[in-house]
């Protein structure tokens, strides 16, 4: 079903991907591209339960945008186990101008696909992504 404000499309294996995320926990991050000739969001890469953060930074192309989802474990001070899932708009500054106004058009209806997201996170540079970051907005 394409959105009438920016013409996108979401392919349903985004939607798939991340209910195994959510639920099944069978993946650590995901990374969606859009397929500008095609006006749809796509599932580029997914990254296995034993995946790190710095596997999933490296799976982000440094000078294109993406979106990700990122399922972050960690412990609370009452010592509980948690975990958060991290949505990640990636629009770094070298990236097409025409690229980012896709990206940023889009993010909304595309976030709104994805039931279960509990941190959203803007990032045109890696530092803004940083684990220190992600560890900071879990508490």
């Amino acid at each position: 079903m394409a959105n009438s404000s920016s013409g996108m499309a979401v392919h349903d294996e985004c939607k798939l991907k991340f209910l195994d995320l959510k639920a099944k926990r069978k993946y650590r991050f995901i990374v969606f591209k859009i397929e500008e000739k095609m006006q749809q969001v796509t599932v580029e890469k997914v990254g296995g339960p034993d995946e790190t953060y710095d596997d999933f930074t490296a799976s982000i192309p440094a000078n294109e945008c993406r979106y990700a989802v990122y399922d972050f474990d960690f412990t609370t001070e009452e010592n509980c186990q948690k975990s958060k899932i991290y949505f990640i708009a990636w629009s770094p500054d070298s990236s097409r101008i025409r690229s980012k106004m896709l990206y940023a058009s889009s993010k909304d209806r595309f976030k709104r696909e994805l039931d279960g997201i509990q941190v959203e996170l803007q990032a045109t540079d890696p530092s803004e992504m940083s684990f220190d970051i992600i560890k900071s907005r879990a508490l």
